[in-house]
């Protein structure tokens, strides 16, 4: 079999002390130097023992002190994040709150610039009109005008319906002329035809 590498040997101890920090080792030789203790021969040897196992009960109740430290600490840190866990989620949730009330702020203020644009268009129309008391003196004017044009319709229309009967009268008058002219025509005939008989006719 080939040789064992360093890394095998550390991870292997890492596996069996498990965060490295040499508890099992140490139990081991608290177990080693309590059976040394138990099977020593003279006093001044188990003295020697006995400290080392006092020596060893110190390192494991520090690395166990320690060990509690940390793990207080991580218990900490995990409150710590879960805090700031909480205090960006709250975060988070007033962002999106901002995010939604400038989303209503933004469609607010399209619909007063769309409101602003149509207002100006149709002031841009009203300024090419006349203003109301000009437009009411015009129609004022106009209703004036409109009137006398009436009036003035009214005298020609009187004009013309005196003119139609003054061309009828004159029409019946020359109508009786050209009667009276063609029966003085008729009567002139007649009286020539009669003299033209008497001349005609032998004397007594």
């Amino acid at each position: 079999m080939g040789a064992v590498t360093d890394d095998e040997v550390i991870r292997k101890r890492l596996l069996i002390d498990g965060d490295g920090a040499g508890d099992d080792r140490r139990i081991n030789l608290l177990v080693k130097s309590f059976i040394k203790w138990c099977n020593s021969g003279s006093q001044e040897e188990g003295y020697s023992q006995y400290q080392r196992m006092l020596s060893t009960l110190s390192q494991c109740e520090f690395s166990m002190g320690k060990t509690l430290l940390v793990y207080d600490m991580n218990l900490r840190e995990m409150e710590n994040y879960e805090k700031i866990y909480k205090e960006i989620e709250c975060s988070i949730a007033g962002a999106h709150e901002k995010i939604a009330e400038c989303k209503k702020q933004i469609l607010q203020a399209k619909r007063i610039r769309k409101n602003r644009q149509e207002y100006d268009a149709l002031a841009k129309v009203i300024q090419h009109h006349p203003d109301r008391h000009a437009t009411l003196k015009e129609l004022e004017s106009l209703g004036k005008e409109l009137e006398h044009l009436s009036h003035i319709k009214e005298s020609v229309e009187d004009k013309l319906e005196l003119r139609r009967k003054q061309f009828h009268v004159l029409l019946s008058t020359i109508h009786e002329l050209q009667q009276t002219l063609e029966n003085d025509e008729k009567l002139s005939e007649v009286e020539e035809a009669q003299e033209s008989t008497m001349e005609t006719e032998p004397k007594p």
